[in-house]
């Protein structure tokens, strides 16, 4: 497939999330988002008002993160992080579900908490994600997840929070496709280094790819 630059920034939540991320590499991040016109910054949620106040007015999203990297917190405290997050400056969240009451096979309550903070999100007329941790999963909770998710309300299903033991595949992007539809959001994120990647999972499937490297590979894509 080919796409434009400009095309192709559009698909990116340009991502940073480590934990040593000072104010300046902050700033320098969403300098980049706003020169390559990216779909949204993606930050923890202590930098939402610094990030979202510099995205002002240029239709970029600020999009955050919530019971991450684990998703065990309990639902009360995901729900406040997201009103919190949203007050703040956030028009994007992205959620960990509980990724061991999925594996002991509890789906109403990774149910209840997806749906929690999708009407928390949707409240405040905001988008969800919900990131589903694929490398923890079989392909049978993976479906299962997929399926939760939209039952929950969400906006999108999420591969990966990029901290576990492995990112986004083109299989698992494809699997969460074919289970959700063709109308529902799919976010691969995780691993994701070069235009080659980024075109795979889109070819799968993806609508959103969170990327820490996307001037490298929209510099790439400038060069085809």
């Amino acid at each position: 497939m080919s796409l434009t630059q400009a095309q192709l920034a559009k698909y990116m939540d340009h991502t940073l999330l480590k934990a040593n991320a000072t104010a300046e590499q902050i700033d320098s991040t969403v300098a980049e988002a706003i020169k390559y016109n990216t779909a949204s910054v993606c930050i923890n949620p202590y930098w939402i008002p610094r990030v979202s106040k510099a995205l002002a007015g240029t239709g970029i999203a600020t999009c955050t993160v919530i019971g991450f990297p684990l998703g065990a917190n309990t639902t009360d405290v995901k729900v406040f992080e997201t009103n919190d997050a949203i007050d703040k400056g956030a028009d994007e969240i992205d959620m960990v579900i509980n990724i061991g009451e999925l594996k002991g096979g509890n789906d109403d309550v990774v149910l209840a908490d997806i749906k929690a903070v999708a009407d928390a999100t949707h409240a405040k007329g905001k988008l969800l994600k919900v990131i589903i941790e694929t490398a923890l999963l079989t392909d049978d909770e993976k479906v299962r997840a997929s399926r939760l998710t939209v039952e929950g309300g969400a906006d999108f299903v999420k591969t990966s929070t990029g901290f576990s033991t492995a990112g986004a595949t083109a299989h698992d992007v494809k699997l969460m496709r074919e289970t959700v539809g063709p109308d529902f959001g799919v976010k691969a994120a995780g691993g994701i280094h070069s235009l080659a990647d980024a075109y795979a999972m889109i070819e799968a499937g993806a609508t959103r790819l969170g990327v820490s490297a996307s001037v490298a590979i929209l510099e790439e894509a400038a060069q085809q």
